[in-house]
């Protein structure tokens, strides 16, 4: 309920009036606006964090894969580089156009953890750059198929449930083969 605003010019009644009417219908208004046929409606919670997320987490894979493409010893591993950078580039692209939609800027850059994670590989080579990358590669697709999972059942907007559901498949099938090749490679080793 608004308190009754009787003193003052109409100037500094319609001020204070905009003033707790913004204050007080801002967040329902954000939460509360109907979907377009575009499906331009505003990403909050879960969802917002889940793009916040896989923006930085997608392009640190497209960057560990250039990496891997430059100093891997193998040539499993350096196909395997590349298949990264092709795919997470494509699903970068999709969801950046998401992103746009629904007006959310994702971060620009890779994680802290991730910057730390490349800067260690980039100090590797050979056959132990291969095992590093492939460990991260294996511990990076089993933490994205979970939250891919995750929201390609439980997201709020459609939108997201959508770009998650889509991009799953593509992100099992990078989990199955770095996994194979994990098994191939501890194989090789013994």
């Amino acid at each position: 309920m608004l308190p009754k605003i009787a003193s003052g010019s109409p100037k500094r009644r319609r001020w204070i009036t905009t003033s707790i009417c913004a204050g007080l219908g801002i967040a329902s208004f954000v939460h509360a606006q109907p979907a377009s046929d575009k499906g331009d409606r505003v990403v909050t919670g879960a969802d917002l964090a889940f793009l916040n997320d896989a923006g930085p987490g997608g392009e640190a894979e497209v960057e560990f894969g250039r990496l891997a493409a430059e100093r891997a010893a193998s040539s499993e591993v350096r196909q395997f580089a590349l298949q990264m950078v092709e795919d997470h580039s494509k699903a970068g692209t999709k969801l950046k156009a998401l992103a746009s939609q629904k007006k959310v800027t994702l971060p620009p850059q890779i994680m802290p953890k991730a910057k730390q994670t490349k800067e260690r590989l980039a100090k590797l080579q050979g056959a132990d750059f291969d095992r590093e990358y492939v460990k991260t590669m294996v511990a990076m697709h089993e933490k994205d198929v979970a939250a891919f999972s995750a929201f390609a059942e439980s997201a709020t907007d459609a939108d997201v449930k959508t770009f998650a559901a889509a991009t799953l498949p593509t992100l099992k099938h990078h989990l199955e083969m770095i996994r194979a090749l994990a098994k191939t490679m501890s194989a090789a080793a013994k």
